[in-house]
């Protein structure tokens, strides 16, 4: 930190951009986001720089000049291929923190990016299971796991999934000390090894139901230490056969699981920050996804052809 800061009394308003840059990139590394989030950031802050000439400098940027350079993203800057909504968006985003973080430390005068609007990109709905998909599923597991050779591990996993929606990358570290079934009732505990993931840690409900085709699971394959100790592949392939196993056209997977959770909680009735809490996902992302589950109901309950 101090050697950030005494760099910072190096960045003026006669700074260029790209030396702002190398700054701005160690601010963001202390403030703990992701390399691949900061190179994303580079690059976007390197297309600034070739679109403006080379001797511009931070200072004597104006508002024009950045919305110039958003309409030259959205022509296709010539020879090239225009933007994607996901990209420009992106773009904009980079732009606005970039400016505001110069402004916030006094390195210029007036934040020029402020006033241009952010473009938000809504990706496309996902697919999810209808009400009646979901219940041939289940019972598709079901047959698998009372079949002659009989398998609990299906069962326990798409349920699990089902109950409380937790990602690939959840269930891959759900540990079997991280599941508790007491008077009070029965719930899991996600949890995550670096620190900086610790504000998603939460902890999820599951049913009597659930905690039955675990102990069955339990007994059967007796895990000792992982829930799941396989690949990600393996675990995607064991939905892949419950879904065959159902005569599912679509492809059952660790998403789909996961909104049709949510879309679930959402009909009966809970709360939409404790479905926000229990996906353990960020108040900015829940926009976009609470919109979406305003549209998949649509689906969801559709009644079959």
């Amino acid at each position: 930190m101090d050697q950030t800061a005494n760099q910072h009394a190096h960045i003026d308003s006669q700074s260029s951009i790209l030396a702002a840059m190398d700054i701005w990139e160690m601010y963001l590394l202390d403030q703990g986001r992701s390399e691949y989030t900061l190179k994303s950031f580079r690059g976007d802050i390197r297309l600034l720089t070739k679109y403006l000439p080379a001797d511009k400098t931070i200072g004597s940027i104006p508002t024009n000049d950045l919305t110039h350079f958003i309409e030259w993203l959205e022509s296709g800057r010539g020879r090239y291929i225009p933007c994607s909504p996901k990209s420009l968006a992106r773009r904009v985003t980079t732009l606005k923190s970039f400016f505001r973080w110069l402004a916030e430390h006094g390195r210029i005068a007036f934040d020029p990016a402020e006033a241009i609007l952010q473009h938000s990109v809504i990706s496309p709905l996902p697919e999810v299971l209808t009400m009646r998909e979901t219940d041939i599923v289940l019972d598709a597991a079901q047959k698998i796991a009372q079949g002659g050779q009989a398998d609990h591990r299906p069962l326990a996993l798409l349920k699990l999934l089902l109950e409380t929606g937790i990602k690939k990358s959840e269930c891959l570290n759900l540990k079997l000390a991280h599941v508790f079934s007491e008077e009070s009732g029965n719930y899991l505990f996600v949890r995550y090894p670096d620190q900086k993931d610790r504000n998603k840690e939460r902890k999820i409900a599951v049913t009597q139901a659930w905690m039955e085709s675990y102990q069955n699971y339990l007994q059967q394959y007796k895990p000792e230490d992982a829930v799941f100790p396989w690949s990600p592949r393996r675990l995607e392939y064991i939905l892949e056969d419950i879904g065959k196993a159902a005569g599912l056209e679509k492809h059952l997977s660790f998403s789909m699981c996961r909104w049709n959770c949510a879309l679930q909680d959402r009909r009966s009735g809970m709360e939409q920050d404790a479905i926000r809490q229990k996906l353990g996902i960020s108040k900015i992302q829940w926009r976009e996804i609470n919109l979406k589950l305003k549209e998949l109901p649509k689906v969801y309950e559709a009644p079959e052809s």
